[in-house]
């Protein structure tokens, strides 16, 4: 790999900005000044340093964040604030994007990353990936939506979805707060089912994705890497 490359994707800036840093003289290779950026490396076995701090390469980054409303789940917008502008620059820096989308509106476990094969995998339909929901709906959800849910809704535009588990948490007072299952990732699915049924979706938030849980101590906006037991739990999935 080019030097330049590997400094700009280990989070030192752009192509431009890391070549001015070489130029300075500020990085070494096994020990040797390096000013050229068509340099090539060996990501896994040289020794890189700038001022003198080892650069740990990583080809791969996966985050979870506590997506906020109000964020598109876009790598860039002309409008509004996307996922990616709530990153630290070096992490932008890994070209990442977000797995699927949530609405604008609706919260919750929304997984980064740059590695468009377990990308894939998670919003294959194949590959039958669950996504769980709580929801805050307007009217009262009754044990006939859980069999309608489980037979399969048909939405808007005449599609019938798969199956989907709904659980009723409370009803009362003309509300209701749900959990909702669903293995396909439709435009507004969850609020277009609730609609063939009469009823409003006032609050959405993604609690899972397949064998990731949402890290309630994430506040909202906030985001971790994966744990190595959580992406161990999301290889799975692909194999």
């Amino acid at each position: 790999m080019r030097l330049d490359k590997l400094l700009a994707n280990s989070g030192f800036g752009s192509r431009t900005e890391v070549k001015q840093l070489l130029k300075t003289g500020a990085v070494t290779v096994n020990d040797v000044r390096k000013k050229e950026a068509k340099f090539q490396v060996n990501e896994n076995t040289d020794c890189i340093e700038v001022h003198g701090e080892p650069v740990h390469y990583e080809e791969f980054i996966y985050l979870m964040l506590n997506k906020p409303p109000g964020v598109v789940s876009a790598t860039e917008d002309n409008w509004d604030e996307t996922v990616i502008d709530l990153l630290e620059p070096q992490d932008r820096a890994k070209k990442v994007f977000p797995v699927g989308r949530l609405d604008k509106d609706t919260e919750g476990l929304l997984l980064i990353t740059n590695d468009g094969v377990l990308a894939h995998d998670l919003l294959s339909p194949k590959k039958h990936v669950d996504k769980t929901y709580f929801a805050k709906i307007e009217g009262i959800v009754t044990n006939e939506d859980i069999a309608i849910f489980q037979e399969g809704v048909t939405i808007s535009d005449n599609y019938t979805c798969k199956p989907a588990r709904l659980v009723i948490l409370k009803a009362e007072n003309g509300a209701s707060e749900i959990e909702i299952t669903i293995q396909e990732g439709k435009f507004h699915q969850v609020k277009r089912m609730f609609e063939a049924v009469d009823k409003k979706v006032i609050y959405l938030k993604r609690l899972q994705m397949g064998p990731i849980t949402l890290d309630e101590t994430l506040e909202l906006g906030e985001y971790r890497a994966l744990t190595s037991e959580e992406l161990d739990k999301l290889m799975n999935i692909g194999g």
